[in-house]
């Protein structure tokens, strides 16, 4: 990948507003391609995920319209690492694929700047050769609680398991070229700062 069109990874945990980040730099002219996205979609009825899980974890992990069983591996993941790893293994090459494509289109396409929203991306090591710089959308623990509490119904337990399986802040903050603070902070205020950081990405 290389060329004069600027590569963006955004990261940040769950519940830091990465989203809205997202939405808010495609509204600039940034193009995104959303790992996140991809990946539901591979492991999604008719995914190309979903025949290699039902081989390597058996039939009762895809539901009957054909699609992975989201919370049965989700809990299998939570308590069995190499179940996750295992998953990974089949998911993460097809997202890898899907990623490259999408970035081909938007090059073709003229874009400036290609945003890829990465929620791992401090964790798999490999991003962060891909893209020119790292944005990472910053909050602290108890903010990200109490939105995914709000956002997703979750009880805290779930949401607290989730934050330690990813990059601690530290982690990610020492990845960042960039920094996004959004705690606090009024949608609007956060709005207007995603704007200037787009115009620095020349949108």
């Amino acid at each position: 990948m290389g060329g004069a069109v600027l590569r963006i990874g955004l990261t940040g945990g769950i519940g830091s507003g990465k989203s809205t980040v997202a939405r808010t730099l495609v509204a600039c002219g940034a193009t995104l391609v959303d790992a996140d996205a991809i990946s539901r979609a591979v492991t999604a009825a008719g995914g190309a995920a979903v025949k290699e899980i039902a081989a390597q974890f058996g039939g009762q992990f895809v539901t009957p319209d054909g699609a992975m069983d989201r919370e049965m591996m989700r809990q299998l993941a939570f308590t069995d690492a190499s179940a996750r790893r295992r998953l990974e293994s089949i998911v993460h090459p097809l997202v890898s694929q899907e990623t490259i494509r999408q970035y081909g289109q938007a090059v073709g396409a003229g874009s400036a700047c290609v945003v890829f929203d990465i929620p791992l991306l401090v964790e798999s090591g490999r991003w962060r050769q891909q893209v020119d710089q790292v944005l990472v959308v910053d909050c602290n623990e108890a903010t990200q609680v109490s939105r995914v509490m709000a956002r997703n119904g979750w009880p805290r337990e779930a949401v607290e398991k989730v934050i330690a399986g990813q990059a601690s802040r530290a982690q990610r903050l020492s990845a960042a070229d960039l920094c996004l603070y959004n705690d606090g902070l009024p949608l609007d205020a956060l709005d207007l700062q995603v704007r200037r950081l787009a115009a620095r990405f020349g949108l």
